[in-house]
């Protein structure tokens, strides 16, 4: 390992000191922004290897947006780097930001579900209103999403939006990402009053979101790509859940395969990330 991997590797670790307030909002919200997170150093060392496996693994390569479905302008999304980008795997297993999910979930502990890429090209489309976890095979709530941009996103470019407190109402839990998604909970979100939160990222912000907190983001409408690299972290004791659609049993084959329903997934792709002592 180089001098410089160290030094990356030691910030990765470094604890981020959350606030009894701080937790406390992201408990009644659903989300949290939180600043400085990462260093502009970091995000230097750690950007080129995920932006090149992503362009590598792009799945619309040669497809032009207009071409495309909603879900497919939104944007590039590529799982499961940590498997093949060491940089990927550096911030993936980051003991910061493991800690800080952990610590905003409340949990002993926390393991991978699996991280992914989400880079929205330029002229990319929006991202239809969703909750991540109707996704997810999972026993109980206890699941967040690291949201981590590689570099400043203005709201030009397309920035995570949250509707505030959304996790305590059952709205669009059965629907997939699309243009109906997006109407259907537009409206349900209008009628519960809650409010959508959208605002710009520094470099080095980072977001976490709960499973069924509801989001989406605009369109990109700068001729630069927002590039955002995701982790996934459930509860270190998180069960196998039945899966109650295609997209779940998709996600049990693919994230957790050697898992039966109702043990703790403690498959060779759900490491644990961080524990309490």
């Amino acid at each position: 390992m180089s001098a410089s991997d160290a030094s990356l590797d030691a910030a990765l670790g470094e604890p981020y000191e959350l606030t009894a307030a701080q937790r406390e909002q992201f408990r009644e919200e659903g989300f949290i922004h939180l600043p400085h997170v990462l260093s502009p150093d970091a995000l230097v060392a750690l950007e080129p290897a995920i932006t090149a496996d992503t362009i590598a693994h792009d799945a619309h390569a040669g497809v032009p947006l207009e071409d495309r479905d909603t879900y497919g302008r939104a944007f590039i999304q590529v799982g499961n780097l940590w498997e093949r980008s060491p940089q990927a795997r550096r911030l993936t297993f980051s003991l910061r930001l493991a800690r800080i999910a952990s610590e905003l979930l409340d949990t002993r502990g926390v393991r991978l579900w699996h991280d992914q890429s989400l880079y929205k090209e330029p002229s990319g489309g929006f991202t239809p209103w969703h909750a991540d976890q109707q996704y997810w095979p999972m026993a109980s709530g206890l699941c967040v999403t690291a949201w981590i941009p590689l570099q400043a996103v203005p709201l030009e470019m397309g920035p995570l939006a949250f509707a505030r407190g959304s996790h305590r109402k059952r709205i669009g839990r059965d629907l997939a990402i699309s243009d109906e998604s997006e109407a259907l909970i537009r409206t349900a979100v209008a009628e519960h009053g809650l409010r959508e939160v959208t605002e710009p990222y520094a470099a080095g912000d980072v977001s976490f979101h709960l499973g069924w907190t509801l989001h989406r983001a605009g369109p990109n409408t700068t001729p630069t790509p927002r590039k955002v690299h995701t982790v996934i972290y459930m509860d270190v004791d998180m069960r196998l859940a039945k899966p109650k659609n295609a997209a779940q049993q998709l996600d049990q084959t693919t994230w957790t395969p050697s898992t039966a329903i109702g043990e703790v997934m403690n498959d060779p792709r759900n490491p644990v990330l961080y524990e309490r002592a």
